[in-house]
């Protein structure tokens, strides 16, 4: 009987203990990248000038020389051997949003006789099936031919298992007419844009050219359960998220989890990721209870773009696996839980040229010319594609995770602070004159010196916020690749620095400072509408954003309509991000994971309405209903009131069950929005039965349960 797996699930984690902690070893970061095909890797297994011209493409961003292809492959295939690497694999990141990987072995039979063997033509090329990965009408079915091609910018990596290891190689994906059908390739292309317009600019400023350097550090939060209480729960394996559950009385109110002490077993946990990521290259740097109970927070260093993207991936497969082998589960969902915090990837994105933070605002704001320009041209940005950075953090999963519990709203706006937004203002009006200054707090404890006050407060509510020398996106969701919202990032700021560029370099050079300030001036006065300092949350915001015409895409369907505008299609052309068939078939792509997952949901919720709980709302239904019959027949009186009472409700609600799931039932023949309609619906019935229905005979495990004992 389920309700007796769902007693005996509680009962095996509640008597889990962690280990009892050993003494720590001594820190030793000598494993720090050993299973990374490192610069150190290469200048050891390379001949010198190969290593020079492959670290020149990776570090300088110099055209790779197909010649040196055959000295890397033989070294990485040295290398990986002495690391117990039998097999080799293009790693690439599919439409999916997942990553993807087909194993071929070392192994060839050569005069009869076996040899490990690995090509440069290996190395650089592979020819995966395309057919079976969404494609948006790319690629037919019977089109199967696709390619991978070698990334030298994100390293090769050892993959490790019970029994072995594999060499993953770091890809590109793309069709055989040469269209991108990966995440990678649309990013690196707005990275070479991004980076030629910013080399542009800094020649309009007088300075000598240098390296342009995108950086991101993704802060990643997802929620741990144990295992025996997710194989109990079928919606979280089909979906990944609760399609039933009433809240339980405490869950995040008294916000006694956020930072708070970690529990041994999570706290083992998180070390031995650490470890896995370490080795990987990755630098995990903060870990933390999140505000939600049971949800947590990894953030690593920042790297830049590429790598960190690559890495992101990295690390939520490693929170799954390192989960699994601690019997936990690692739940990715943006909202895997009604009522509490979602998860998000806070993509915390900067610019430098050369060794300057391009978003460093320096000690005085308004004297800094050059970041005033470039926080001019995101600010620009922003405000003309707020529609396209809406639609690259879309999905069925963050539908439920905007606009509440901490998550940015579906509005895009930008916080800059009071201090930029008093600086922003006097550009508006003219010159910025003076700068607020971010002074010390005093704190009120005599032994502790003041402290001094950052420029910026934080914003929980805003999507794109400021915060010192970067911005905040927070609207991505947890189980998002950092690569579709820093593609659209990198373009709408280029295509700004360019405009802003295309004017720059008319003015004669004695009129440049005037010019600037009046160009700077202009584009605030046009675009300030973006720039929110207050709370996203309330109701007067979306009234004054509507006043200011700001878009409020509120669903995934809302949001993806604006990957098909011509304006939008000419700007990713002009910068060779995408192509026009590239972007409709994104569209095409999203549109149809949606609708997939919509039903997958309506389709699981109605099957545990059913099978599970009608099931057990019934037996309970039937018991009182015979104790009510039993006791009239016996002539006893008291008790009689209660027990109608019992039954009129249960009979009630599984009336109402039965109604609302021949509802979905019906809804699930039709359009999306009657399935969600029908699905929240039929969860108001469920979730109150839940408090109705004894708790020993309840099937499934509860919020209490899951959230609160690991």
């Amino acid at each position: 009987m389920n309700n007796l797996n769902r007693i005996h699930a509680v009962n095996t984690v509640a008597a889990l203990h962690a280990p009892v902690p050993e003494p720590a070893a001594p820190v030793d970061m000598s494993s720090y990248g050993e299973d990374v095909f490192s610069a150190d890797v290469m200048r050891e297994y390379l001949p010198k000038a190969t290593a020079e011209k492959l670290l020149a493409t990776i570090n300088n961003g110099a055209p790779l020389d197909p010649a040196i292809a055959a000295d890397v492959a033989h070294a990485m295939k040295h290398w990986a051997l002495e690391r117990g690497a039998t097999h080799f694999t293009h790693w690439f990141l599919p439409l999916t949003g997942t990553t993807a990987e087909k194993h071929d072995s070392f192994l060839e039979i050569r005069n009869g006789k076996p040899i490990m063997a690995f090509s440069g033509k290996n190395l650089i090329i592979s020819e995966p099936d395309a057919s079976s990965f969404p494609s948006g009408g790319l690629r037919s079915t019977f089109e199967a031919r696709g390619y991978t091609a070698w990334d030298p910018t994100s390293p090769a990596f050892i993959k490790r298992h019970g029994n072995g290891a594999t060499l993953c190689i770091p890809t590109a994906f793309c069709s055989y007419t040469g269209e991108a059908l990966d995440k990678k390739t649309p990013l690196l292309r707005s990275m070479q844009a991004l980076s030629a317009s910013v080399k542009r600019l800094m020649k309009c400023f007088g300075k000598e050219e240098a390296n342009v350097k995108i950086t991101l550090g993704p802060e990643q939060e997802y929620f741990l359960i144990d295992k025996n209480f997710y194989y109990q729960r079928p919606d979280l394996v089909q979906t990944g998220r609760t399609v039933f559950g009433a809240p339980p009385p405490k869950h995040q109110q008294l916000e006694d989890h956020y930072f708070g002490s970690i529990k041994m077993r999570i706290l083992n946990f998180m070390t031995e990721v650490e470890q896995e990521l370490w080795k990987l290259g990755i630098p995990a740097k903060t870990r933390h209870n999140e505000v939600a109970p049971a949800q947590f927070e990894l953030a690593p260093m920042f790297e830049e773009l590429n790598l960190a993207c690559d890495h992101n991936m990295l690390v939520m497969e490693i929170l799954r696996e390192v989960a699994d082998r601690n019997g936990l589960v690692c739940l990715l969902h943006e909202k895997p839980f009604a009522g509490v915090n979602g998860s998000g990837k806070h993509n915390n994105w900067s610019l430098a040229y050369g060794s300057q933070n391009l978003l460093d605002p320096g000690t005085d704001p308004h004297q800094n010319a050059i970041f005033l320009t470039v926080l001019t041209a995101i600010i620009e940005a922003i405000d003309l594609h707020s529609d396209m950075l809406r639609a690259s953090v879309t999905g069925a999963g963050n539908d439920h995770r905007l606009g509440a519990n901490e998550a940015p709203p579906a509005i895009i706006s930008m916080y800059l602070g009071d201090q930029l937004a008093d600086v922003i203002e006097q550009l508006e009006k003219g010159a910025a004159t003076s700068c607020r200054q971010a002074g010390t707090m005093k704190i009120g404890v005599d032994t502790l010196p003041p402290l001094p006050r950052d420029a910026t407060d934080r914003n929980r509510t805003s999507p794109f916020a400021f915060t010192g020398n970067k911005f905040e996106f927070r609207a991505p969701g947890s189980s998002q690749s950092c690569s579709g919202p820093n593609t659209v990032l990198n373009t709408i700021v280029a295509e700004s620095i360019d405009r802003i560029s295309d004017e720059l370099e008319k003015l004669p050079k004695e009129e440049f400072n005037t010019g600037l300030q009046h160009l700077l001036s202009r584009i605030i006065s046009a675009h300030k509408r973006i720039i929110f300092n207050g709370n996203g949350y309330t109701d007067e915001w979306k009234a004054e954003a509507a006043r200011r015409g700001l878009p409020n895409a509120a669903t995934t369907m809302d949001a993806l309509r604006c990957l098909t505008k011509e304006e939008n299609i000419a700007m990713f052309e002009k910068y060779r991000v995408y192509n026009r068939r590239e972007l409709e078939s994104r569209y095409e792509v999203f549109l149809e994971d949606y609708h997939r997952k919509i039903r997958i949901e309506g389709e699981i919720a109605l099957e545990i309405a059913g099978s599970m709980v009608q099931p057990a709302v019934a037996k309970e239904f039937g018991m009182i209903a015979k104790a009510l019959a039993d006791a009239k027949a016996a002539g006893i009186a008291s008790g009689l009131a209660g027990l109608e009472k019992c039954a009129g409700e249960l009979g009630s609600g599984l009336d109402e069950l039965s109604v609302k799931c021949e509802a979905l039932r019906t809804a699930l023949g039709g359009c999306h929005e009657e399935i969600i309609a029908a699905m929240n619906d039929l969860r108001l019935t469920v979730d109150k039965l839940e408090r109705l229905v004894p708790d020993a005979n309840w099937p499934l495990p509860k919020y209490r349960e899951m959230l609160f004992i690991y």
